[in-house]
């Protein structure tokens, strides 16, 4: 069985220690984290040190992990900082085993697929997305690099979601919507137009709120 890194150890960590666990397809080596103290655990995992440790865990055969850090950008800028220093790194996917996936649907590397969620035929998952507890996607969906659906999200079918972005708690997108890049969908909206890029939507319906920067906070925990 592989040995694998967990890199983050806080709430989102959790949920991806127990569905790996719940896999039973690796072995988790230890916890990565910038911020925790090494030696704590996490679920009975030790935090071994910060991402600078990667490399010498690499030359010693643990080259794989996962991601566990929930804010999109955040988790790009680690994904950047661990490419550069072991650029051979894998990225493996975690897919909860309640999850209802269509055959056809296509996953990149570094996603997480939550419990329960529903991903139907012809969508696209692409790298280091999260598709969040009871989220549902739509047929020929597409959900692009570092964007995430949180808990309850409900996405028609036909619909592409841009690079960064964010659709939050309870948020629902009609069939045949485009919504661009660092973009991010307010909790219980209903989006029925088509959102352009940096802009935050919100309300039933959805209407655009402001400009956002990338890489602007809205998850103030990871």
């Amino acid at each position: 069985m592989d040995k694998i890194l967990i890199i983050g150890a806080s709430g989102h960590a959790k949920v991806i220690i127990e569905t790996v666990e719940l896999n039973r397809n690796y072995q988790i080596y230890g916890l990565i984290d910038s911020f925790k103290t090494k030696g704590s655990k996490v679920f009975g995992h030790e935090i071994i040190g910060d991402e600078n440790c990667i490399l010498d865990l690499f030359d010693k055969g643990v080259n794989k992990g996962i991601i566990a850090i929930g804010d999109n950008w955040d988790r790009y800028l680690m994904y950047k900082k661990i490419i550069e220093l072991v650029p051979d790194f894998e990225f493996i996917s975690v897919i909860h085993p309640s999850s209802v996936i269509s055959p056809s649907v296509t996953i990149g590397a570094g996603t997480v697929i939550l419990a329960s969620v529903t991903v139907n035929a012809d969508a696209r998952i692409n790298n280091f997305c999260i598709l969040n507890t009871g989220c549902n996607f739509g047929h020929d969906s597409s959900l692009s690099d570092f964007s995430s659906l949180a808990p309850g999200v409900s996405v028609g079918g036909n619909v592409n979601i841009g690079k960064c972005t964010a659709i939050f708690l309870g948020a629902n997108i009609i069939q045949n919507i485009n919504i661009g890049m660092h973009s991010a969908i307010g909790a219980g909206s209903l989006i029925i137009d088509n959102v352009e890029d940096f802009k935050l939507y919100y309300g039933v319906p959805g209407k655009e709120i402001r400009v956002i920067k990338k890489g602007e906070i809205f998850l103030r925990k990871r």
